[in-house]
């Protein structure tokens, strides 16, 4: 635990993956952004010490389907934080909006109810070139943020 000048204590952001178990659960729609974003969230999770063994991923068919895959994990008590991977992209209907926000919410909710922290990598874009201009550094910033978040929750 840090000392801040103001003499309050923090406790600081660590990155150590070592003995995290990491559960990710991806869409197979626009399955090429999100291949893109699952390989590089899992580079990062081995860079900073998530073993292989302790990643388990599962696939469903689209966004809305996430929050109830990521509940059940969740509940499993298998794992100290999740990550969800996705792509929703507009397209001509009212729909994009609905998917974007239904899926958002149901994340949130799962977080919250389970405790389980989850890194949520769900691209919502205007078109497919932004999604992949954003897919890297997504995937990269997500494992931060698992890691961060599992490591936070087990200090306090």
């Amino acid at each position: 635990m840090a000392q801040r000048s103001d003499n309050i204590a923090e406790i600081e952001a660590a990155l150590d993956g070592q003995g995290l178990r990491i559960g990710i659960a991806t869409t197979r729609w626009n399955k090429d952004i999100c291949d893109g974003l699952l390989s590089a969230a899992t580079a990062t999770l081995l860079k900073v010490g998530v073993g292989e063994q302790d990643i388990i991923l599962v696939t469903v068919p689209g966004a809305l389907e996430l929050p109830l895959a990521l509940q059940a994990m969740a509940r499993s008590g298998k794992y100290d934080a999740l990550i969800a991977i996705g792509a929703v992209i507009r397209g001509d209907t009212y729909h994009f909006e609905i998917v974007a926000n239904e899926m958002a919410a149901g994340i949130t909710r799962v977080q919250l109810d389970t405790g389980v922290p989850i890194g949520n990598a769900v691209l919502t874009t205007e078109n497919e070139h932004q999604a992949v201009a954003r897919m890297t550094e997504k995937g990269r910033d997500v494992a931060h943020c698992a890691v961060e978040m599992a490591r936070l929750l087990k200090t306090l």
